[in-house]
């Protein structure tokens, strides 16, 4: 989805991750063209996207195995052109 988001010629994804206590914490960040406040919880739901031909599957099921198998949570931490920020925890 990141790359999607990007210019292709100029694209910046950072991945980054840290143990904190017993969990683990997974940042995903773009320059993309990012996710309108008002969207940020519906990104996850099945169906949506933002995508002429896109289904809207990616990141349900991303979060239902983080959810459901990994016991852990991904939400949308900050959004705006050229900035977008993602964490997942894992527990």
């Amino acid at each position: 989805n990141s790359l999607d988001a990007c210019d292709q010629n100029n694209a910046i994804i950072n991945i980054s991750m840290e143990k904190k206590n017993r969990k683990v914490i997974i940042n995903l960040s773009d320059n993309g063209i990012g996710i309108p406040r008002k969207n940020w919880s519906d990104v996850f739901k099945p169906g949506f996207s933002s995508k002429e031909r896109g289904w809207g599957l990616g990141l349900s099921l991303t979060r239902r195995i983080i959810e459901e198998l990994h016991n852990g949570s991904i939400r949308v931490i900050k959004s705006r052109p050229g900035a977008t920020l993602i964490r997942i925890i894992l527990s």
